[in-house]
């Protein structure tokens, strides 16, 4: 796995990527931030995402709507938050390339002017509303802000989500939000990548132009923090929810660490897709569920695994926690077959080359060279890190999966409809949400 890019770090700290690919008239950009929820801290929680809405009502240069410049160009565009970094794109025609990257280093060096109290109130509200939709009242909705909070000890960066809390996003002010975008939000703290329909030189000279004059910003130090499960902790609430469901988390390695492949395959030959063992015994064949899905949240800090089923009706989460761990050992003592190994690595295989099939979007060639040099500092990552996969084997598979999906150092958590709590799982007690 080759793909040719150069990398080039301008006198700011701003690293640049560019990969020349001239089947198609468009350019990607792709702004990575090191910046996320793990960033933040207790009582403090929610800047990151705050700021991918900021950075989406105009800058000192262009104090209006970002969208319809770059729309009128022709170009598509989004940005996204996760606990370890921010990233924004754009993908336009070749000719709209000068107007993405002023846009895109207008409200990196000149956000704050445009950051205004009413500005900063409406999109406060916006988040709070979100948060509202997608956990609050949607169900099942606050099943991670449970498992977060029970996985992660609440000084650890990673105990709360993304969106942030309540409490502290109607208690942040103006000056702390300002405060947050100039410690992290500069060149020094930033990776952008451009692919596609352009030639080298002329990329670095018009990523110079745009962005050389940026202030560099100080140096941002990692995060670092540990977490431990020393037993399994049984937590339930009740939910506005027709069936029963049951999720189980245990603390795993880091992103690109040892052990980070080999779950990657476990989870999948667990429960992703109809061929899988907990899709064929809970659902297709015992039909104690109605769905089953597992994965390896791959994080910069510390991972966690996670299994998910709703029970089907009738049946209670004691039936599907015991018939998964009877699976778990069964993998754990025998592991897997020469055929699930093989099927796994040519799904990941799939999977990798789907991702590289585009040069911008979530996804796609730049966002890769952003991801790796992020957080490897090696955008040459390709090769190796597709490698992790094909060399698996069935007895390191086995060995991980032992290692970490330990019955004795989990999170169980069951949802269950209102007044239904002996369909949760035995010995659990009530759960405190915010």
């Amino acid at each position: 796995m080759n793909i040719s890019f150069t990398k080039h770090t301008l006198a700011n700290g701003l690293d640049v990527l560019v990969h020349e690919d001239h089947a198609c008239p468009i350019v990607a950009v792709n702004l990575w931030y090191h910046v996320g929820s793990k960033n933040e801290r207790p009582g403090h929680t929610g800047f990151a995402h705050l700021f991918e809405h900021l950075m989406f009502e105009g800058s000192q240069h262009h104090d209006r709507g970002y969208f319809q410049p770059l729309q009128g160009a022709g170009a598509t565009l989004n940005g996204s938050t996760n606990a370890d970094r921010t990233n924004y794109w754009e993908v336009v025609p070749s000719g709209a390339l000068d107007l993405a990257l002023w846009m895109e280093s207008d409200r990196m060096g000149y956000l704050l002017p445009a950051v205004t109290e009413a500005k900063f109130a409406n999109q406060r509200d916006v988040v709070m509303n979100e948060r509202r939709q997608n956990y609050e009242n949607r169900p099942y909705g606050l099943a991670p802000m449970a498992l977060l909070a029970a996985l992660f000890p609440p000084d650890h960066p990673y105990h709360w989500t993304t969106i942030g809390e309540i409490a502290d996003l109607k208690a942040v002010q103006l000056d702390e939000v300002h405060a947050f975008f100039r410690r992290y939000y500069h060149p020094a703290n930033a990776s952008i990548a451009l692919a596609g329909d352009i030639d080298r030189e002329q990329a670095l000279a018009l990523v110079e132009r745009y962005f050389g004059e940026i202030d560099a910003g100080d140096r941002v130090e990692p995060v670092g923090a540990s977490a431990s499960l020393t037993h399994d902790v049984r937590l339930r609430f009740e939910d506005r929810v027709e069936l029963p469901r049951l999720y189980l988390a245990w603390l795993s390695p880091a992103m690109f660490a040892e052990g980070d492949a080999e779950l990657d395959l476990a989870t999948d030959l667990l429960a992703n897709g109809k061929t899988s063992r907990l899709y064929r015994r809970l659902v297709f064949d015992e039909r104690l569920a109605t769905d089953v899905s597992a994965s390896q949240n791959s994080r910069e800090i510390t991972g966690y695994v996670q299994i998910t089923a709703t029970a089907a009706p009738g049946h209670a989460l004691a039936e599907l926690e015991r018939a998964i761990f009877e699976e778990i050992a069964r993998l754990t003592a025998d592991g897997p077959t020469d055929e699930e190994i093989d099927r796994g690595r040519i799904q990941t295989e799939t999977q990798f080359m789907f991702r590289l099939q585009t040069v911008g979007g979530f996804g796609g060639k730049s966002d890769q060279l952003n991801a790796y040099n992020v957080f490897l500092k090696d955008p040459a990552y390709f090769g190796r890190d597709l490698a992790r996969y094909q060399v698996v084997t069935k007895s390191s598979l086995q060995e991980v999966a032992g290692r970490y999906l330990d019955p004795a150092r989990r999170v169980t958590l069951s949802i269950v409809p209102h007044d239904r709590t002996a369909l949760a799982a035995p010995d659990s007690d009530p759960a405190v949400v915010s």
